[in-house]
């Protein structure tokens, strides 16, 4: 049963680990499916489950030791500084417990509970494995066309298929099976290792309980339902905690869960009536006929992945997706895998992030453990961040705004911050964050008190908008922009011997550098990614202040703060510098690359405008090197594509194609991917696969400034690899409001269609491959420019 290789991730064997399976979400509920044959497991998620509470972490006196501490840093005792930060300019309390929050008030992300189909009626001892024989065939597979996990098996006395989706308008997960007219039987159970206890209720299986508030009572409440549903004839029968199901044609089981989440994000959440309301849900869904319910899923999930397109040639002759990675790392060209990495990270988003509900977290929705890795929670240094890059771009706006709910819910939270540690008016988040509203710094001075987080959550505040061109959100988010700039601009510390204004204290992500005396230290004033975050940020304020026609003193005030920012600069080396000063790097390839923010996602640095900034970030990227950790790969290839150099970005892609086994925690060894493409940090971060998704959607599409002041310069491949000769891409979407097509064959460019989709008239400019000069072009909503 062969399939689309751009649109389907295909295995010849069950899964043996959870990296292995394939993953299938409405946004709120998710699941993953191993595909055995005697005893399938099915791994069930629902996004807020969640434990802790809402805690004020903040030191109420931090502030009052801020100006000791800028003191030792203006007089270059950064060591003295961070241990000063590390005494007093820390969290309150645990902060995340070092990622390991699931009995503590911060909390973690875990799994709901674990599914078990017993399939009776199978020779056991005649199904070993490798089942694809002359006498079997076995075929497991992920269709990212219909949002559906499938498995094949046909034997020599049978076989069977079965299905698992989750349906966002039916708001349940699916599972579909039968035996190739052959009676099914199976037992069916439930179970959760701790907090919860599964019992019968009215002929379903009721699994309830609730996680840990960390202070030893009772946090967020869940429940989950499962309904069988036999088909043509057959029985269902509970004993003890077990359904029992017996000769039916077709088996449909239904699972609908809930919580009592109540948070800050703003969302439609169960809350306090969530087990009726998973009943409720239950008992509708199971009103629908299988039929139904598939049509009904997916009609909503095409009309959302539907609307791009990409097609980059070249299919290999069909294989397992793992045979296909194993001969990319050999060397072999298959540009149809970086399609299919593509439409991956869409059907990731829209499987993980859906309007109303909480964000895609650093496993988008998909968990096995009760202790996840790093509490599986929103980091703001660049992970969440990379979550959210291909929303726009790739025309999933609506998956853009559980992102943008939550970056409002840290207002108040974020007010309250900003007072304690820096006695400032409005408002900040610093390293991480949760459903509960921390703000805080981390517990660290080595990485938790960035202070760049809530800036440059604005800019996806700002991006919605400069995508969409919707001024009613554009007058929703002001006051927010607005209050992120009060932070900052109140924080500002001048250099006595330049007169720049620059933040502190901070750090640049994670990184440390060495002093002249040999000592290291990571707390620093004016970090290159803070002052590129804040020229940002005040520049997008200063234009929804115009656009607005608002605020003309306010956005004056902000002109003058920008004319005064620290500079990006360039160190004696020729790389851009990262620092104030031209630090010695104890670790020259370390993952982060915060200094190029400028570079992308923000457009301070660009190819045509600021050529001299753009060569020394080529040749920081050049020392930095290639290999690392999945994430920062995925973030590198936007970073070459943003350089023009198509052919640097897909060894990137290739690079971050890997095949890997699971490595643990053990991050040093360098990323790649699992062998169900979800990226290796290691261990899975879901970053990157939307990071990647948006640095191919970067390869083939640009539409940022080349000169600030500028209209956008819309770019058709920008960065066009030698590889990817024949292909064509309908429906990106453009800043200002467009939706951009194209066509290529033989490496020349056959068509372009850009279509203006919003109110009012826009202005671009057309960069196309070949040509050396841009054409300035005028839309209104509705017409369309064909070239």
């Amino acid at each position: 049963m062969l399939s689309e290789p751009s649109y389907s991730i295909e295995f010849d064997r069950p899964a043996s680990k959870f990296t292995e399976t394939c993953p299938v979400g409405n946004g709120r509920l998710g699941a993953m499916m191993f595909g055995e044959v005697h005893e399938e497991r099915i791994v069930l998620n629902e996004s807020s489950m969640w434990s802790g509470r809402p805690l004020d972490q903040n030191r109420a006196d931090a502030w009052k030791n801020r100006q000791k501490i800028i003191d030792l840093l203006l007089q270059g005792k950064n060591p003295e500084a961070e241990e000063l930060v590390n005494q007093t300019f820390t969290s309150d309390g645990p902060g995340s417990s070092q990622g390991n929050g699931k009995d503590g008030p911060y909390g973690c992300y875990q799994v709901l509970g674990e599914l078990k189909i017993k399939h009776l009626g199978w020779p056991e001892h005649e199904l070993e494995f490798p089942l694809n024989t002359p006498d079997a065939d076995y075929v497991r597979r992920l269709n990212l066309d219909d949002a559906v996990a499938e498995v094949f098996m046909s034997y020599h006395f049978g076989g069977f298929q079965r299905y698992l989706f989750a349906s966002r308008p039916d708001q349940v997960i699916v599972y579909q099976m039968d035996r190739s007219g052959k009676p099914v039987s199976c037992d069916v159970s439930l179970s959760r290792k701790e907090r919860a206890n599964t019992t019968i209720d009215g002929g379903d299986i009721l699994l309830d309980g609730a996680l840990s508030d960390g202070s030893g009572g009772r946090g967020v409440g869940f429940q989950a339902r499962v309904r069988a549903i036999p088909i043509g004839g057959g029985t269902v029968k509970a004993v003890g905690t077990t359904l029992q199901v017996r000769d039916c044609a077709e088996l449909v089981i239904l699972i609908s869960a809930g919580t009592s989440y109540e948070g800050p994000v703003a969302g439609d959440h169960m809350g306090k009536a969530y087990r009726s309301k998973v009943r409720a849900i239950l008992d509708q869904a199971s009103k629908r006929s299988i039929r139904d319910l598939r049509w009904r899923h997916k009609s909503d999930y095409n009309q959302l992945s539907s609307r791009v397109t990409l097609d980059l040639g070249k299919e290999p002759p069909y294989e397992s997706t793992q045979a296909r990675l194993v001969a990319v790392e050999k060397g072999d060209s298959d540009p149809a895998l970086a399609a299919l990495l593509f439409n991956y990270g869409r059907y990731l988003l829209i499987s993980s992030s859906r309007e109303g509900g909480l964000p895609a977290n650093l496993q988008g929705l998909w968990a096995e453990e009760y202790q996840t890795p790093w509490n599986a929670d929103y980091h703001l240094n660049i992970n969440v961040q990379m979550n959210y890059w291909l929303a726009e771009s790739t025309a999933l706006g609506e998956c853009h705004l559980p992102m943008t709910s939550l970056i409002e819910s840290l207002v108040e939270p974020g007010k309250r911050t900003a007072k304690a540690y820096y006695n400032s008016p409005g408002w900040v988040s610093h390293v991480i964050t949760n459903p509960w509203g921390f703000t805080a710094p981390g517990e660290h001075a080595g990485w938790g008190s960035t202070l760049s987080g809530g800036g440059w959550l604005c800019e996806h505040l700002w991006e919605h908008y400069a995508y969409t061109r919707d001024l009613a959100y554009l007058k929703r988010i002001y006051p927010t922009l607005k209050g992120s700039c009060d932070f900052f601009r109140s924080i500002l510390v001048e250099l006595p011997n330049k007169k720049w204004l620059v933040t502190g204290p901070s750090n640049s992500p994670e990184n440390a550098f060495r002093l002249k005396d040999g000592r290291t230290a990571h707390t620093c004033l004016g970090p290159t990614i803070d002052m590129q975050i804040m020229r940002e940020l005040l520049t997008n304020t200063i234009e929804a202040g115009q656009t607005l026609g608002v605020d003309p003193a306010y956005v004056k005030e902000l002109k003058a703060t920008l004319r005064r920012l620290a500079p990006t600069q360039i160190a004696p080396d020729g790389r851009l510098q990262e620092w104030l000063e031209p630090y010695e790097e104890p670790e020259p390839q370390h993952r982060h690359v915060s200094h190029l923010y400028g570079l992308h996602p923000a457009n301070e640095i660009t190819l045509h405008g600021t050529p001299e900034l753009a060569k020394a970030a080529r040749k920081t990227l050049e020392v930095r090197g290639d290999r690392s950790t999945g994430w920062s790969m995925a973030w590198k290839t936007s970073f070459w594509a943003r350089l023009g150099d198509g052919n640097r970005a897909e060894k990137l892609i290739k690079d971050f194609l890997r095949p890997i086994a699971d490595m643990g925690y053990n991050y040093r060894n360098g990323g790649g991917v699992y062998p169900n493409l979800f990226c290796a940090h290691p261990p899975f971060q879901i970053d990157g696969n939307f990071g990647i998704a948006a640095g191919i959607a970067e390869m083939l599409l640009q539409s940022h400034p080349e000169k600030q002041g500028e209209p956008p310069t819309i770019s058709i491949l920008p960065a066009w690899p030698d590889s990817w000769e024949t292909g064509s891409y309908r429906g990106l979407r453009a800043r200002g409001g467009f939706e951009v097509s194209a066509k290529w064959e033989n490496h020349k460019i056959k068509s372009i269609s850009i279509k203006k989709l919003t109110d009012g008239k826009a202005t671009f400019c057309l960069r196309v491959p070949g040509k050396a000069t841009r054409k300035r072009i005028a839309l209104t909503k509705g017409q369309t420019f064909s070239l």
